[in-house]
């Protein structure tokens, strides 16, 4: 039960504020916000007016104000893992085929 207050907020004791450490705006839904804490990882909520005004879904927030900087250097980041990721489509398959050609129609009669 302990884990779950941990995870929710509920029942755990109250979270530093936001204006503490490096924080990475996961969701934003109504009037709370999740927040990963960027070096230990671990998610937790806040109130979404203890963000700075503006801060939107994957900003980067360093003791309480946006790091634009730091905010387009992860999503950088980011960019290059899913390139790297990504799995190249070989030269002349074309994807929309089956749908075109109607590969399934056997099955679905």
């Amino acid at each position: 039960m302990a884990a779950l207050g941990a995870v929710t907020g509920l029942g755990a004791t109250p979270a530093p504020s936001a204006a503490q450490g490096v924080l990475q705006v996961e969701l934003l839904e109504g009037p709370r916000a999740q927040v990963v804490e960027v070096e230990s990882g671990h998610a937790r909520t806040l109130p979404r007016s203890a963000l700075p005004p503006g801060a939107r879904e994957g900003d980067v927030v360093v003791d309480g104000r946006l790091d634009r900087e730091l905010t387009a250097r992860q999503a950088a980041q980011v960019r290059a893992l899913r390139a790297r990721l990504a799995v190249p489509v070989p030269t002349g398959l074309d994807l929309a085929a089956g749908d075109r050609l109607g590969l399934n129609s056997r099955r679905e009669r």
